[in-house]
């Protein structure tokens, strides 16, 4: 008699991967849940830090789906393997800098990779045709299959109907007839399985937990890029263009000015890495420099800095500007209220 069927279900946090581990469990099969970590994630520390975030749960949703669920979930570091993915993708970027097709074929050859290794059957998604315009349609979907490796082994239960067979539909490790037929953009047929499911809180029904698909946060990433002369960043890179208001006066240098208390506190942890001004004589917000600027510069920023401070209507505002080498007080006038010109802010 053969052993249990197991699968292993790429779990974002979102509704769709919930509900596609869900159907699969309902039909006997063990399934355990796997998380890609890139660092691109909206969640996390960015809800936690912004007071208007304050409202939103803090927690990792992809943890909190599998405790819904109640099966384990492997969360899986890839942030050195998917820098290629971000940089070169072989498909392209979607409307912003999203990897989106080459992003789920690397994400599920990692699975196929966890599966052979681990002793699983089969590899369960949440995709659904039409959702997404570059990465779920019913053109791509092979696609993705063939150039993960993981071929029929890869199993869509919200929209299996719409596709053609897969190995566990064939070998009928599960009912066909019991999984579904979902298309196209609109969730409400996610919903409606949801509440037939019991499944009455989860989140981003409407999907998507990538900043690269912002289009401000892919515009601050390009400059990063353009300005180092390459395509390449760190984790602490990409955690920083997540935070804070990002100014560039200059090609050959950039400010990170904290907009509120939360983001203050978290930029106040790269002080020793960045040069850094805070003002002085008037409470206002630390701004981290990140390039090489000149004395000249150094004025100017800190006259933004002053413009930002709670001595914008002051004849004079004193500034801190800390280096590795020095530390001095620079006395400026605040720029006038449109003297950040709206090019510089990215």
């Amino acid at each position: 008699m053969r052993q249990q069927l197991k699968a292993v279900a790429l779990i974002s946090g979102g509704l769709d991967s919930m509900l596609a581990a869900r159907v699969v469990m309902e039909q006997g099969i063990h399934v355990e849940g796997i998380n890609f970590f890139t660092g691109f994630c909206v969640e996390g520390h960015t809800h936690a830090i912004r007071k208007r975030d304050q409202a939103k749960p803090k927690r990792n949703n992809a943890l909190w789906v599998a405790e819904q669920l109640g099966i384990k979930l492997h969360i899986v570091d890839i942030i050195e393997e998917y820098k290629d993915v971000v940089i070169n993708p072989k498909h392209g970027y979607g409307a912003n800098l999203n990897p989106c097709l080459d992003c789920k074929i690397f994400m599920v050859g990692k699975a196929r990779q966890w599966i052979e290794t681990n002793g699983f059957d089969f590899i369960i998604t949440g995709e659904v045709i039409g959702q997404r315009p570059k990465s779920q349609r019913k053109d791509t979907m092979p696609l993705v299959a063939r150039e993960s490796g993981a071929d029929d082994r890869l199993l869509r239960p919200l929209c299996a109907q719409n596709l053609p067979p897969s190995k566990p539909e064939r070998e009928g490790w599960v009912d066909r007839d019991k999984l579904y037929a979902f298309s196209g953009r609109t969730r409400k047929p996610q919903m409606a399985l949801a509440q037939r499911l019991g499944l009455e809180d989860y989140a981003q029904p409407a999907g998507g937990c990538c900043f690269l698909t912002d289009a401000n946060y892919s515009h601050k990433l390009s400059d990063l890029w353009q300005a180092r002369g390459e395509k390449r960043y760190e984790l602490d890179d990409i955690m920083l263009l997540k935070v804070g208001r990002h100014i560039r006066p200059r090609a050959h240098y950039k400010l990170i000015v904290a907009r509120e208390e939360g983001e203050g506190r978290f930029l106040q942890g790269y002080k020793k890495r960045f040069p850094h001004l805070y003002p002085v004589s008037h409470a206002g917000p630390l701004i981290l420099v990140d390039g090489d600027p000149t004395a000249e510069d150094w004025e100017l920023a800190a006259r933004i800095l002053a413009r930002y401070s709670q001595g914008r209507n002051a004849d004079v505002v004193e500034v801190k500007a800390v280096t590795a080498e020095n530390e001095r007080t620079l006395r400026v006038a605040p720029l006038p209220p449109h003297g950040i010109p709206a090019e510089w802010v990215l």
